[in-house]
């Protein structure tokens, strides 16, 4: 049997040739009209409004090595609304170099995704790992992500350099992969369609050029769905196969892999960078998201808040949208998840109750159209 440090070794084998031999997506075909099962939208059926704030760079995240006093820091922050997308590829940036003169004793500040993925893979190059944290799951940032993978709201084209970009389209490759194998055993991952839905017809969401620049052939069977094909009614859009990643359960399962795995973990939170030197491991990843801002001085970290509504659960409903309108549903096991908001600078926690009627009547809308 394959061990996970063998899986991983040769995932990175892997993911290099893919990088290598990929080939552009051909023209989406249309597909037949589907049946599908319509989100019942009611204010009586909401079960909690949330908030959660992105930790967003303009120039895109922060995966870098520097000195601090005696030690070795590696930042692995800033990764927007793409922090679940992104996660295993961005830890397995931090984790080499964070292993490249040996697996050193290593401290993983903060228990969300970045945290908790660096510290598997850090355990599976060998190191002795201990998080430290102000919260955990489910209390982080992390677990009120929507879980479409789908890496966006990262970076601003113009404020990217070649160097981040490359770093991306690396990450991005790697976690894509690395989700796959998790599908079906526990870790609260699965494929499902998306419908991205538009109100003009020939309009594509997956484009070389567009958001999924560098990584647009990951997506695959993707399929036209405009005018009388479309199930949603709305004048154009595309059917794609990507993957659902349900952030309590993924989350659960880190934690509990990484204790199995002799991990250690300690509440506390800290006040500058003086108390995270006095830390006794030499080593130190720092994937503390937004509170990177003040513990490190990295002024261009700013919060996007985004506000979601959960409505009761519906097994029955086996597919997400994105669009019109700039709302979005995914299929949740604890919900079905309505979004969204983007609210750049934004710091407040408290949800908007006038972006919730938006979001509950734009979803009412488009679902209500449906035959």
């Amino acid at each position: 049997m394959r061990t996970r440090r063998a899986l991983l070794a040769g995932l990175g084998t892997l993911m290099g040739g893919c990088a290598a031999r990929q080939t552009p997506l051909p023209p989406p075909a249309a597909l037949p009209r589907e049946r599908l099962a319509p989100v019942r939208v009611s204010r009586d059926r909401v079960i909690r409004e949330v908030v959660g704030l992105r930790p967003y760079r303009p120039s895109g995240f922060v995966v870098r090595k520097e000195a601090l006093g005696g030690k070795t820091l590696v930042h692995n922050y800033g990764h927007g609304g793409g922090g679940i997308s992104l996660s295993w590829g961005t830890a397995r940036l931090a984790t080499a170099l964070a292993t490249e003169e040996g697996a050193a004793p290593t401290a993983v500040l903060g228990c969300g995704v970045a945290g908790l993925t660096a510290a598997r893979l850090l355990q599976l190059r060998g190191a002795r790992v201990t998080i430290y944290t102000k919260d955990t799951p489910p209390d982080t940032t992390s677990n009120i992500a929507g879980g479409l993978w789908s890496p966006v709201t990262v970076y601003e084209k113009a404020r990217r350099t070649d160097a981040f970009f490359q770093q991306f389209v690396d990450a991005s490759r790697f976690s894509f992969r690395y989700f796959q194998y998790l599908t079906g055993r526990g870790y609260g991952v699965r494929w499902t369609p998306v419908y991205y839905l538009h109100p003009e017809p020939g309009r594509d969401s997956i484009s070389p050029t567009g958001a999924m620049e560098g990584i647009s052939d990951l997506f695959r069977d993707v399929r036209r769905v405009d005018g009388p094909d479309n199930p949603f009614g709305t004048p154009g859009g595309q059917r794609v196969m990507t993957l659902l990643i349900e952030p309590y359960t993924f989350l659960d399962a880190l934690l509990r892999d990484f204790f199995a795995a002799g991990g250690k973990l300690e509440v506390r939170e800290f006040r500058d960078r003086g108390e995270v030197e006095a830390l006794p491991e030499p080593m130190i990843v720092n994937s503390t998201g937004l509170g990177a801002r003040a513990l490190f001085g990295d002024e261009e970290l700013m919060p996007i808040k985004g506000q979601l509504v959960f409505l009761l659960p519906q097994p029955e409903v086996d597919y997400m949208t994105v669009g019109p309108s700039g709302i979005y549903m995914f299929p949740r096991k604890d919900g079905i998840l309505l979004g969204g908001t983007h609210e750049r600078g934004e710091w407040s926690l408290d949800p908007d109750p006038a972006q919730s009627e938006r979001i509950l009547n734009d979803s009412a809308r488009l679902f209500g159209a449906m035959a």
